[in-house]
């Protein structure tokens, strides 16, 4: 085989920030259209070290935790309606008089990486999905356990990560990168060709990454769409587990009428099941009769 040229993206991010959240679309579009070309990698930077001493002057979050929830909560409302990805605000309880950082969720990713770094990613996002559109109180230690269980990490192992001080001393060196890159909000992504680097803050849109990545790579770098047929759709789905309607839409580039035929015709197949989530809901794959899972031990049904 012969040599391709790699993009390099690092993703400075905290597993409980809603705009890293409303990016899941534009990152797994990345991942779909541009294959092994591109390497992503997630650097945790710690969004808040303690809501007390914490304030969002444009949101009016910060200070008491029980306060900030319904605050949070209302922001990640308005931010749904604009990144289409769902959330559920019934219960939602990030921050209590006990939970009062988004260290915790930053630390576990950590020790997700440590114990098993292909399933990390899977991982960051269970983070995100418990806390966005689940209303889990994922600051708890039980809570972030449970979900590294759901995904088949070793439970031993990640916990050990948690305890040794390892995962935590990873998180460290997460915040120092993200201050050498003088990061100020999340989400910030940095893509790197060879010596040529860039680096953009905040949201963003499908069409700026691609014409960063033209930039950098001088066209070596060729993005691929994937095919719209339901059978696609649905190894999507496989592949990542489940997805958001705007996820599919987005990565497929499919019209509304489209994501529509497509999703009833696998509905109607049994292909795929809706999954309700907050303000909106998740598709996914179906499993046929009943299911022996390997990574879990567990039989499904």
């Amino acid at each position: 085989m012969g040599n391709h040229t790699q993009l390099e993206v690092l993703a400075f991010t905290d597993p409980v920030c809603t705009w890293c959240w409303g990016s899941e679309p534009v990152l797994r579009k990345l991942e779909t259209w541009y294959g092994e070309q591109v390497n992503l990698r997630y650097v945790m930077g710690g969004l808040v070290k303690d809501i007390r001493a914490f304030y969002d002057s444009a949101n009016d979050i910060g200070d008491d935790p029980e306060r900030s929830n319904l605050q949070i909560a209302r922001h990640w409302l308005e931010a749904s309606e604009r990144h289409g990805m769902p959330v559920q605000t019934d219960g939602f309880r990030l921050f209590t008089t006990e939970t009062v950082s988004t260290y915790p969720q930053n630390i576990a990713f950590k020790a997700a990486e440590l114990s098993n770094p292909e399933l990390a990613s899977r991982y960051l996002r269970s983070i995100r999905e418990a806390s966005a559109a689940e209303a889990r109180e994922t600051g708890c230690r039980e809570v972030l356990i449970e979900l590294a269980s759901e995904i088949g990490l070793d439970v031993a192992t990640f916990i050990g990560h948690l305890n040794d001080g390892s995962a935590e001393s990873a998180f460290n060196e997460d915040q120092e990168l993200t201050r050498r890159y003088g990061v100020r909000g999340f989400p910030t992504f940095a893509f790197r060709v060879g010596k040529r680097e860039l680096k953009l803050g905040g949201y963003q849109d499908f069409k700026a990454i691609q014409a960063v990545i033209h930039t950098l790579g001088g066209g070596s770098i060729q993005g691929r769409p994937p095919a719209k047929s339901s059978e696609d759709v649905l190894a999507f789905l496989r592949k990542y587990g489940r997805a958001a309607p705007v996820e599919v839409t987005t990565v497929f580039e499919l019209t509304p009428k489209e994501m529509e035929e497509t999703v009833a015709l696998l509905l109607e197949k049994g292909r795929i099941r809706r999954v309700v989530a907050g303000n909106g809901y998740f598709l996914e794959p179906v499993a046929v009769g009943q299911v022996c899972d390997v990574k879990t031990g567990m039989c499904i049904f």
